[in-house]
């Protein structure tokens, strides 16, 4: 209740509470070029890219309006062919570059704030989701690179009813997009012939995690390519699909079997999975952890259709818990970024840390080495940690406060919450993700 004494000074306070929530820690983000002609990193609203093909910082080329990102970007993805990429997040723009020339070539407006991407694999559509629990799908047809910037529309292509989506992703057949999200679902979704019209026949639904999901991938071989997904999640496990029949295959407790991890029930969100990615050419996943200082290997066995910790790769005398992971199809290299934006109370807003680890080019997952790289043995070296960092040193203590930050900031954002009859009506009156006027 108000305080019925002085309830505008209650009203001020609550809104004051809202306006501080509203500034969200933003993780860092990290993609991979599929040949690993470049890597991005995303912090804040800041996009660096590095070229490692040429072995040089990337300048961007944005015509757009506005140019570049306004606020915190949320998702980044290569598209499969590594022709295109896109980001998107808080400025409730997605824009859509050339990964060849970094030329912006289409910026399309949400209404919403946006909290996913995924790039068809015939690279002809974009899809983003929305933190009100839309997909919306973007025809890339008559784009192509050398033309001046093209503002598109995009089209409702299915929805979560007012869910926030959190992961979506293709099959690797591409008959299918997968959306995850808040309310502990997976949605798999046969993706139409005319996407433009909507997606209207659902394939499956995979249910059996008792918190939010966080991401998804697939695990394929050459005998299995159409693979099974691999999801993980707040619950602190990662679990194995058949996404025809939605059958939940196998799960692994990854917090409980890491052995690094000292879980206390009452904290919440302490082993949740942040991110994962699997391994091209192998049948391993790597599994970033809160909390965890490395990384968990699981190794799937399609025969038997199970998941198993196969290594738990440390990191040590850093604090570095990786916020985000991404990989090429051909290096054998994982790579890692820890970091956040948006810091609250703290000299520095926004830091930044890329680490990697080599050894996945042998097949067989007891034969991985998993080395974690010194800074000079990685691609790019000392030159590319100074554009994806934008620093080669930062104070240790950062990476604890960022840690702490980017838990804090997810159990905000996924885990719901109960509200008032009053709290919710400040909340309304104080929303930044209001539909924009077309």
């Amino acid at each position: 209740m108000l305080n019925k004494a002085n309830p505008k000074m209650e009203e001020k306070q609550i809104e004051e509470k809202e306006t501080n929530r509203n500034v969200e820690v933003a993780p860092a983000l990290i993609a991979v070029h599929p040949n690993q002609n470049s890597v991005a990193v995303a912090i804040g609203s800041d996009l660096r890219v590095y070229d490692l093909l040429g072995d040089c910082a990337v300048s961007l080329s944005d015509d757009s309006s506005p140019p570049f990102h306004k606020d915190s970007i949320r998702a980044i993805r290569y598209g499969a062919n590594g022709k295109l990429f896109v980001s998107a997040g808080d400025d409730k723009v997605v824009k859509i570059w050339s990964a060849e020339s970094w030329k912006c070539i289409s910026a399309v407006c949400s209404e919403k704030r946006v909290s996913a991407v995924a790039i068809s694999n015939d690279g002809q559509h974009v899809c983003f989701a929305d933190k009100f629990g839309v997909v919306w799908v973007v025809d890339l047809r008559d784009i192509n690179g050398n033309q001046a910037v093209v503002d598109k529309k995009a089209a409702p292509l299915l929805a979560h009813y007012c869910s926030i989506i959190t992961s979506l992703e293709f099959s690797p057949d591409g008959q299918f997009i997968i959306s995850a999200d808040r309310d502990f679902k997976i949605r798999v979704t046969v993706f139409p012939k005319g996407p433009l019209d909507g997606a209207h026949e659902i394939q499956s639904f995979c249910l059996g995690h008792t918190e939010f999901v966080s991401c998804l991938d697939f695990v394929c071989t050459v005998d299995y390519p159409q693979g099974y997904l691999v999801s993980g999640s707040g619950d602190s496990t990662v679990r194995l699909w058949d996404i025809i029949s939605g059958s939940l295959l196998d799960t692994c407790e990854v917090g409980a079997k890491a052995g690094h991890l000292e879980f206390d029930g009452s904290d919440e969100g302490y082993s949740t999975v942040t991110d994962l990615c699997t391994i091209p050419n192998s049948t391993l996943v790597a599994v970033a952890i809160q909390s965890l200082q490395g990384i968990v290997l699981l190794n799937c066995d399609i025969s038997a259709q199970t998941l198993s910790v196969a290594k738990v790769v440390s990191i040590k005398g850093e604090n570095f818990v990786p916020t985000n992971l991404g990989n090429s199809s051909s290096s054998g290299l994982l790579w890692m970024v820890t970091g956040a934006a948006n810091l609250p109370r703290f000299d520095h807003p926004s830091a930044s840390r890329v680490k990697v680890i080599s050894g996945f080019k042998k097949s067989s997952p007891e034969a991985v080495e998993a080395n974690v790289l010194e800074d000079d043995d990685i691609p790019g070296g000392v030159k590319l940690l100074e554009k994806l960092q934008g620093s080669t040193s930062v104070e240790e203590k950062v990476f604890v406060t960022v840690a702490e930050a980017v838990k804090t900031a997810m159990c905000n954002l996924l885990i719901k919450k109960q509200y008032s009859v009053e709290k919710r009506e400040i909340r309304k009156s104080t929303r930044n993700d209001k539909k924009i006027k077309q």
